[in-house]
């Protein structure tokens, strides 16, 4: 019978894996188990260790909901998304819109709203239109994309910190020449939320926790590849220093006092194609 070592076990592990008969999950698997056995001897994981990052990972899972992804957020904070996304980029095959972190606020079944409708329901402040728009490789004009925003309120929070109901969230549809027009307040940079366990870990590494200001960005439209984005204010103390390391140079915007190309005269204004 064969004896396990602490150098053998890896192979054995994949060796039995071998007859996974999809190839990438047979690829992928087998990469996880060398890199997870690798680290295990790295830093020679202990038992205890072991448990209380098994301990950590229920309660991440436990603390998921339909309105948190306590998961996501831990894949953001460890760079990980913001990883998956620079590879996906490279795959590319042309210049566009830099991608960004979808965020563990995303939610589905968000209504359709008409165009320049304000997306916050009490604004507080300043209303700010953001207009654009959205167009293909060859800067042909997208007719009838689907563009979806959302964003914390003027005190930094989401909607489903306060409860279910939606808000400083919506879609709207390009019109014939690919633009589209809504209004919005000025969200504020924020807290990821702490009191999970990832919080738990971003207080135990002495980071800040925060993130600067941004609106989040999804669009799609019939045979293209889905844009997952956003846009980050100017000026913002965090850009440099996101803790989900969100933020790119590409994806600053200004917030403008008068902008001749604003459809809306009389408001702030944000342009983003």
């Amino acid at each position: 019978m064969l004896k396990y070592t602490s150098e053998n076990i890896t192979d054995v592990v994949i060796d039995q894996m071998a007859t996974t008969t999809d190839p990438r999950v047979r690829e992928v698997m087998a990469a996880l188990v060398r890199h997870l056995h690798d680290f295990a001897r790295e830093v020679n994981l202990t038992p205890a260790e072991w448990i209380q990052g098994i301990e950590f990972l229920t309660k991440v899972g436990h603390k998921c909901t339909p309105l948190r992804q306590e998961f996501i957020l831990l894949s953001d904070t460890l760079g990980l998304s913001a990883l998956v996304n620079l590879l996906h980029d490279k795959t590319a095959i042309e210049e566009a819109t830099q991608t960004s972190l979808l965020g563990p606020f995303f939610r589905e079944n968000v209504p359709m709203m008409p165009p320049g409708a304000q997306i916050t329901k009490q604004p507080q402040g300043d209303q700010i239109v953001m207009f654009g728009h959205v167009s293909d490789k060859q800067g042909k004009p997208l007719a009838g994309a689907k563009v979806s925003v959302w964003q914390t309120s003027e005190d930094g929070r989401y909607d489903v910190e306060f409860g279910e109901a939606i808000d400083m969230r919506g879609v709207f549809e390009t019109d014939a020449k690919g633009n589209y027009l809504l209004k919005t307040t000025k969200p504020l940079g924020y807290y990821i939320p702490l009191d999970g366990p990832v919080g738990d870990m971003i207080r135990a590494q002495q980071r800040h926790g925060m993130r600067p200001a941004h609106i989040h960005f999804l669009i799609s439209a019939p045979g293209y590849r889905e844009l997952v984005t956003a846009l980050y204010l100017k000026g913002d103390q965090h850009l440099e220093d996101d803790v989900v390391f969100g933020a790119a140079g590409d994806l600053v915007a200004e917030i403008k006092d008068a902008d001749p190309n604003n459809p809306l005269p009389g408001h702030k204004s944000i342009q983003f194609d």
